[in-house]
């Protein structure tokens, strides 16, 4: 019973991580990233935001570099209630799993791993309003939202409750685990390019497909300012601080990253189809195609038709899902340990 409940409350957890990796892109698309500028309350209220003649005037006072936008300040918040149900959630998974350590079927060092990654995804939320959007800063908090909806998949699969793989997988797997392993590197280094892309404001920096102003690599790119991590504090970074062709480079730089991941993960499946006989293998390889295309189809569309906004979030999430998706294939193709599969039974 106590391992059913493990399981829900993980499970539960990834569903809730997705949807904080789709209000974040909301709020980020939404430029309302600063719509609180302190943190964690909202011109100091920890629940709800000014909106009274009065508390707007008092917060207008306190921070008159930053009027309230009612509208934004309440984008911000729900994605901090948001997050901090979440941490909730995953503090109460090492909690259980702290209780219930003596059953060898019980993961516990990866429960309070995902512990201390919540405390550092706050720290770098923090940093997020307090620096100002810096992009290295939205970019790592984008890459620690990724990295904990993985590891709480990785969780929940190797529970062995949701999707069983075989016992014995066979020689094939054990080659095709660590092309899986690359590709989850690939996928990993795109979604970094695409934060850094967002984070940038360079998504609209190229508005043709496939060419970037008429030409498939586009003369106007500056690389060598695109990629500078650091460009101090004190700086507002909000819609960019970036000339135009630095901009450039960072968008085509993504979209050369997206055939590389093209190619990577139609290979993987391609290999998985011809070289296991797991049906459930195949069946995860042909998820991850379809997410592929269907990422590359959102990803069109967001340059021809001027990044709407639920393209360009719904983009976001099918980042983390073709993540997931390489997570379930490298999945399949492991065993579960004898204790785990005894207890799924």
């Amino acid at each position: 019973m106590t391992t059913r409940r493990f399981f829900r409350l993980s499970l539960a957890s990834v569903l809730l991580t997705f949807l904080v990796i789709l209000l974040g892109a909301w709020v980020r698309l939404e430029d309302a990233g600063l719509g609180c500028p302190d943190w964690p309350g909202c011109y100091g209220m920890l629940l709800g935001v000014p909106q009274t003649e009065e508390a707007i005037a008092a917060a207008n006072e306190a921070y008159p570099e930053r009027p309230v936008h009612i509208g934004k300040a309440w984008k911000e918040m729900i994605h901090r209630y948001a997050a901090g149900a979440l941490g909730l959630l995953v503090f109460a998974i090492a909690v259980m799993a702290v209780r219930n350590r003596r059953d060898p079927a019980q993961p516990l060092a990866l429960p309070l791993f995902l512990g201390l990654l919540i405390v550092a995804q706050s720290i770098l939320g923090m940093w997020t309003v307090t620096w100002q959007l810096k992009p290295l800063v939205v970019t790592m908090h984008l890459l620690g939202g990724m990295t904990t909806i993985s590891l709480l998949w990785w969780l929940t699969l190797r529970q062995g409750r949701l999707l069983r793989p075989s016992s014995a997988p066979g020689p094939a797997a054990d080659g095709l685990r660590p092309w899986a392993l690359f590709v989850m590197a690939l996928v990993v280094v795109q979604i970094a390019l695409g934060g850094w892309v967002s984070t940038n404001y360079a998504a609209l920096a190229c508005t043709d497909f496939p060419t970037c102003y008429g030409q498939l690599m586009p003369d106007k790119a500056d690389y060598s300012d695109a990629f500078v991590l650091w460009h101090g504090l004190g700086v507002d970074y909000e819609f960019g601080v970036l000339d135009h062709p630095a901009r450039v480079a960072i968008h085509f730089v993504h979209r050369v990253g997206a055939v590389i991941v093209a190619l990577g993960v139609i290979g993987l499946a391609i290999a998985v189809w011809r070289q296991t006989a797991s049906s459930l293998a195949s069946r995860a390889a042909a998820a991850m195609a379809a997410l592929l295309v269907v990422q590359w189809m959102l990803g069109i569309a967001n340059v021809l038709l001027s990044l709407p906004l639920s393209v360009a979030v719904a983009h976001n999430g099918g980042a983390a899902l073709l993540l997931l998706s390489v997570i379930t294939l490298y999945h399949t193709l492991r065993p579960l340990p004898p204790a785990v599969a005894t207890a799924a039974r």
